[in-house]
């Protein structure tokens, strides 16, 4: 090895560089991963030929015009192959479930969802309620449980991604739940849990708005608040891997109740019960139907002029402001991406929203973060719990794959 290239003796570090290079791109030559790997050419194509041999990337002609001319021959370039694995994502939300079929570069297969009138189950009634979604997706899509290598799942909660476990979720009655362990029993396969605002996270930076930034914040609001964080390309969970709970950072001294029975959390303030809660205190609310319709009158009120809803919603909106700049305080990012079902309205990006959050960032004199809204639905929160399983998935066989370089 050149002087000037590190030793790289940890297999799995090297195997994994080479890997993520190639999937960070639709296609790549071996000379272009040496140079953003800075791994040596030979180790390059030792570890590539280990991982063809493994089915897990593939040779496809350069695109035209990039011949090799020096050598006289086509240039030939690596991809992952698609049909390499099959994975599923999953994402529970208030009331519904959605599945989405992935291959291996998460390419859509296949997509299917269920809705429920239950918004609050036990750790075993939710279990039974995703394994039975799981098994209608599969059969919708004409697969068998033999075609699928790992299921990715996103709950809202506080879950701790290294070991699946959860410690509370407003969608699940038990706390301090082995829920990875129950859900991975009764489907059949491997399966990868984590909070579902990192899932959004994850699904922008693959194939998002996130793609061409290397440090962004998602921010999701639907029944909660949730934010997923990425730093120089990488997810970050903390410490106990459940970190990034935005929701439950304190913007009142012995505020309103929160969910998760502390008090002053942001989410207590933005959360649709939060609102409702407040509307019901003061205005006519209609309590038999759905918090989605009530929420849908709310807001009409208070487009319509009603000075008690407008100041509710107002109320929410400087709320939102204070928390997107604590997280700019903080972080400083390039970019903050605004997602989830309450997006699909606007009382949260408006554009006093944005210049209540200007008014509370520190001002360092640089450029502010770009704010955006991207109003995925829950197929993109999905599609993300199909990247997480991918992930983990490709941990699992490169540690099998890896090759020692010295």
């Amino acid at each position: 090895m050149d002087g000037d290239l590190p030793i790289v003796d940890n297999r799995e570090t090297a195997t994994s560089l080479v890997f993520g290079a190639i999937r960070q791109t639709s296609q790549i030559p071996r000379i272009d991963i040496a140079k953003a790997t800075d791994l040596s050419p030979a180790t390059v194509t030792s570890i590539t030929a280990k991982l063809i041999r493994r089915g897990l990337i593939e040779e496809v002609p350069a695109p035209s015009g990039k011949s090799n001319l020096k050598r006289g021959r086509p240039r030939v370039d690596l991809k992952i192959r698609g049909a390499a694995h099959l994975v599923a994502g999953m994402k529970l939300s208030n009331t519904l479930a959605t599945v989405m079929i992935a291959d291996f570069e998460g390419n859509h297969i296949a997509d299917f969802a269920v809705s429920s009138d239950v918004s609050v189950r036990s750790a075993a009634q939710t279990t039974t309620f995703l394994n039975s979604t799981f098994r209608a997706a599969l059969k919708n899509a004409g697969l068998k449980l033999s075609d699928l290598s790992g299921v990715g799942i996103g709950l809202p909660g506080i879950i701790d991604a290294r070991s699946g476990h959860l410690y509370w979720s407003p969608t699940i009655i038990e706390t301090d739940v082995a829920m990875k362990d129950l859900l991975q029993d009764a489907i059949g396969l491997p399966v990868f849990l984590d909070n579902d605002a990192n899932m959004v996270a994850i699904a922008e930076l693959r194939i998002g708005l996130g793609k061409k930034f290397r440090n962004f914040i998602v921010v999701s609001v639907e029944q909660g608040v949730g934010m997923g964080i990425v730093i120089e390309g990488k997810l970050y969970r903390g410490k106990n891997g459940c970190g990034a709970e935005l929701g439950h950072t304190k913007v009142q001294l012995d505020g309103a109740l929160c969910r998760c029975g502390q008090r002053g959390c942001l989410e207590a303030y933005i959360g649709d019960y939060a609102l409702l809660r407040e509307a019901s205190s003061t205005m006519e609310v209609t309590h038999d139907t759905s918090s989605e319709m009530q929420m849908g009158w709310l807001l009409d009120q208070a487009k319509s002029g009603n000075k008690i809803a407008s100041s509710i919603v107002r109320r929410a909106g400087r709320m939102f402001a204070m928390g997107l700049a604590n997280v700019v305080n903080i972080f400083s990012p390039e970019l903050i991406i605004l997602s989830g079902e309450r997006m699909q309205l606007n009382y949260l990006f408006d554009d006093s929203v944005i210049e209540d959050m200007k008014k509370s960032i520190v001002q360092t004199g640089g450029p502010l973060p770009e704010v955006v809204v991207h109003k995925w639905g829950d197929k993109m929160w999905a599609q993300g719990a199909a990247a997480f399983a991918i992930d983990g998935i490709t941990t699992g066989i490169l540690r099998e794959s890896a090759t020692i370089v010295k």
